[in-house]
């Protein structure tokens, strides 16, 4: 998903993106107006499957913890 489609995401549940500049930043911002933790992408590994940003967060959490850039 583009960080301008996840923006729009974030208008939705009334998240300010002003000065956010990555993807991570803005789900963050959304995971914790949803009351959650914000954890995206801080995992190579993550069992809550239910979470909207799962698949994504899984794929860049390993590339983050391996070392690489996303």
């Amino acid at each position: 998903m583009l960080l301008k489609e996840i923006k729009n995401i974030a208008v939705e549940h009334g998240v300010i993106t002003n000065g956010m500049r990555t993807k991570g930043e803005v789900i963050h911002a959304i995971q914790q107006n949803e009351g959650n933790q914000p954890c995206y992408a801080t995992k190579s590994d993550c069992e809550n499957v239910d979470c909207a940003w799962h698949t994504d967060c899984v794929k860049y959490g390993k590339r983050k913890n391996n070392g690489s850039k996303h």
